[in-house]
């Protein structure tokens, strides 16, 4: 890796992380989210670091330039991703239809109770 792709690689981690960091502090993002973010950040500072960490890597899924290796975990991360908030997305659809039931049927009672008082 030459060394402008590398201060790149180093630059763009830093911003992520701090980025992470930042919007936490100003709770636009929960803790729980930020932990997968913080991780990849680091990981990505780490290997742009050791290139012989991701060197390795690249022998061990067989690609022929370390870049790609970057990509294909890239790839991996951001499907992954993609799984986790789809079954977010599922519960929470649950259970706002869940709420959605329960609200019908308090209103259905409430007015039930309105007609008995009045009726």
């Amino acid at each position: 890796m030459i060394l402008r792709q590398k201060v790149f690689a180093v630059a763009v981690s830093l911003l992520i992380i701090i980025g992470i960091v930042e919007l936490v502090r100003r709770r636009k993002l929960e803790e729980e989210y930020s932990f997968l973010w913080l991780v990849t950040g680091l990981a990505l500072l780490l290997l742009t670091i050791r290139i012989d960490l991701l060197v390795f890597l690249s022998r061990l899924v067989g690609a022929e330039v370390p870049t790609n290796t970057l990509f294909i975990f890239g790839l991996i991360f951001l499907m992954l991703l993609c799984l986790h908030f789809s079954l977010k997305f599922s519960r929470m659809n649950q259970q706002i239809k869940n709420l959605a039931q329960s609200l019908a049927l308090l209103e259905r009672k409430l007015v039930e109770e309105r007609q008995r008082r009045t009726g």
